[in-house]
């Protein structure tokens, strides 16, 4: 997600300086929190692909990347903890499916 733009903050300003620094870091943490959803998102869809084609060697490996980026993810709370833990089992379980 990019910024807001330039005329939406002058319309929706806030007035104290502590209110300005707050968008700022908003603004900030939103772009770096949307990379990491967009990196996993991408990481997912390369597991599904990898799943749809059974290719064990790719899947074991896309899965312990994933698991540890969902993990990174819940770390710095981009996802809640139990999000990501779903996540992981799903992905496991389907994985297992595959193998056998």
């Amino acid at each position: 997600m990019t910024p807001p733009s330039k005329e939406y903050r002058m319309l929706n300003m806030p007035i104290k300086h502590a209110g300005i620094k707050a968008l700022r870091q908003t603004i900030k943490r939103t772009v770096a929190n949307d990379g990491v959803r967009n990196q996993l998102t991408a990481l997912r869809r390369a597991f599904r692909k990898a799943l749809t084609a059974k290719d064990n060697g790719k899947l074991k490996e896309l899965l312990t990347s994933l698991q540890k980026s969902l993990d990174k993810a819940a770390q710095k709370k981009v996802l809640t903890k139990n999000h990501a833990s779903r996540i992981k089992s799903r992905l496991a379980k389907a994985a297992a499916k595959i193998k056998n």
